[in-house]
């Protein structure tokens, strides 16, 4: 058919070595920890020789930089996603729930993407910017809310962080944290509410 794209079979086979690649990362990390990765064994997983792995990328950090835009990616699908009614405490749940749920699914997605557990290790600005609109998401979520102090979006991720960390740390799989969610944030917006209507800074 004349006008149609010749496709670029070399650029998808490299796309999707490069996903293998970065499907065997996940797996290695998820069944061995975070800072475990190793390029030699991740080699053997895709049935390469580890010199190969840097026809696909330049280093181990480039590996982990590739993994946290995954990640940052799936946290920004997951965050457009939680529905938005109108009714301030329901909706704030609702993200709060989606987010304790998100890290507590995925320990090791949690830890590469909030925490900062690998040596040297520094998001590129492209990544980490995957990162920034999922926060602003939330941040736009609150500002609809009548809540923009940077003091409320800073609070609203301390407690949400907790439950996703008590919850991962003390009950692996379970839901012992997961269940507090809609009760602290119900604290949560009690509190704010409080603090911003003696300030009269909330509309």
């Amino acid at each position: 058919m004349l006008g149609t794209p010749k496709r670029d079979r070399r650029a998808e086979r490299r796309e999707a070595t490069r996903a293998e690649i970065l499907a065997a990362a996940w797996d290695q990390v998820r069944a061995e920890g975070l800072t475990s990765l190793s390029l030699r064994d991740l080699a053997s997983r895709v049935g390469m020789q580890a010199p190969s792995l840097y026809s696909y990328f330049d280093s181990k950090h480039a590996i982990y930089d590739a993994m946290f835009a995954q990640g940052a990616q799936e946290f920004l699908e997951a965050e457009r996603a939680v529905p938005v009614t109108g009714d301030v405490l329901r909706d704030l749940q609702a993200g709060a729930r989606m987010f304790v749920g998100f890290c507590s699914d995925d320990p090791v997605r949690y830890q590469l993407l909030f925490q900062r557990l690998i040596p040297g290790f520094e998001p590129s600005p492209e990544s980490y910017g995957i990162a920034v609109d999922a926060l602003q998401v939330v941040r736009d979520r609150l500002a609809g809310a009548g809540l923009t102090d940077p003091r409320h979006l800073d609070l609203l991720t301390a407690v949400t962080a907790g439950l996703a960390n008590q919850q991962i740390s003390n009950e692996p799989g379970g839901d012992r944290w997961v269940s507090l969610v809609d009760e602290a944030i119900e604290m949560y917006l009690e509190h704010v509410d409080k603090r911003t209507k003696q300030k009269g800074t909330r509309k």
